[in-house]
């Protein structure tokens, strides 16, 4: 058996029996009188902890990611199964994390039936360790439910504490929006799919900049989304974090980037309720394809490098750093914040956001840097003015 022999994580579909011959999983002493389920391996509960959790694929592959370097340092550094385990052997996993040594290391990233995969490209971060234990924790906790574990010394180890921002600072002025959509809106449309990226970007900016969506909620809706029920106020439905339905308030300049839109792709300006065709769609043809989350992050960073330049052009530094670094989720900050400003109630700030906890909302509740420093300069003028008197 080598070091970082592979671990069997894919979860099982329910009813198909779990019969690997050959397996490298760890027997374990089974500690529950009455247990529910049917794992017998480290690896087996591994299995069905990751199954039961309904995840996203790239939830699931992060999850197979941290319980392998989990299960494999409980194999070969502390020479334990999980029954076996205790507070302070948790704990020496987590200062592990933080310098693992060099033998677990590859700065290329190889395939794990390579036998040059290494669990690690160097040293984690404090909120890699903090999601690496989220995952462990979560494992073990599972565990003990379901019986596969007498206890949880999981339970008495505190998450990884990792900085936590006072304010939200990835903030865009309304004039480094307003110069983006101008430069978007001002791209020569050189043939018809250039035509279709225009417009499809200079809505996805719009859409972002004044409903404060999530880039998967935006990507994941279709073109029936958009719709009104009358009195001129249209609406736009999305799915948000937990598979909960939100809708958003959709403004006029929203519509109308919507309209152009949609025609740029040779459909009508409005469409049914019904309409399943994806909302964000790929310019490359008129099919109907969607476009992906990555694509269309990377569809706005490109905006916003454009409008960089042009700012830089125009003398305005700190604009163009700003759009520089900005990305699609820095709409949703920039919104929400400009929104609070503006004395917008909290709670319809949280439902708009889609935000669980109302602390995560109220963090959008500053006055921006400019408003700020203009208060504090003027006070101190006035303070001056009153002593020179």
């Amino acid at each position: 058996m080598t070091k970082f022999a592979p671990i069997d994580l894919v979860p099982r579909v329910p009813g198909t029996p779990d019969a690997s011959s050959g397996r490298l999983d760890v027997k374990m002493f089974r500690v529950a009188d009455d247990p529910i389920t049917e794992a017998q391996t480290d690896a087996e509960i591994a299995r069905e902890f990751i199954g039961n959790g309904e995840l996203s694929p790239k939830s699931v592959a992060n999850s197979q990611k941290e319980l392998f370097r989990f299960l494999t340092w409980c194999r070969e550094e502390a020479k334990k199964t999980l029954s076996q385990l205790n507070v302070a052997d948790l704990n020496a996993y987590k200062d592990f994390l933080r310098n693992p040594p060099p033998d677990w290391i590859s700065k290329t990233k190889w395939p794990r039936s390579d036998p040059r995969y290494r669990p690690f490209t160097g040293p984690l971060s404090d909120p890699s360790r903090r999601q690496a234990m989220i995952a462990v924790k979560g494992l073990l906790a599972f565990a003990e439910q379901t019986g596969y574990l007498s206890r949880n010394p999981a339970a008495l180890v505190r998450n990884v504490r990792t900085p936590v921002a006072s304010r939200i600072t990835r903030y865009l002025t309304p004039e480094a929006i307003a110069l983006a959509v101008d430069t978007v809106s001002k791209r020569a449309p050189d043939s018809p799919a250039a035509a279709r990226r225009r417009a499809r970007d200079r809505f996805l900016l719009i859409a972002f900049a004044h409903t404060g969506a999530r880039l998967n909620e935006l990507v994941s809706a279709h073109m029936g989304d958009i719709y009104t029920e009358g009195k001129n106020r249209w609406w736009l439905d999305v799915i948000g974090k937990g598979s909960k339905p939100r809708r958003l308030p959709v403004p006029s300049a929203m519509l109308e980037a919507y309209q152009s839109y949609r025609e740029a792709y040779g459909l009508p300006p409005v469409t049914a309720r019904a309409d399943r065709t994806p909302l964000v769609l790929s310019s490359r043809s008129r099919a109907v394809t969607r476009l992906t989350d990555e694509a269309a992050s990377e569809a706005i960073k490109n905006v916003f490098a454009e409008a960089a330049r042009v700012a830089a052009s125009l003398g305005q530094d700190d604009v163009a750093a700003s759009l520089r670094h900005a990305s699609a989720h820095w709409l949703r900050h920039s919104m929400l914040t400009n929104l609070a400003n503006n004395g917008v109630q909290l709670k319809t700030l949280q439902d708009t956001a889609g935000h669980a906890s109302i602390s995560t909302t109220a963090g959008y509740l500053h006055k921006s840097d400019n408003e700020r420093h203009d208060e504090i300069i003027g006070s101190i003028r006035n303070e001056g003015g009153k002593k020179g008197t």
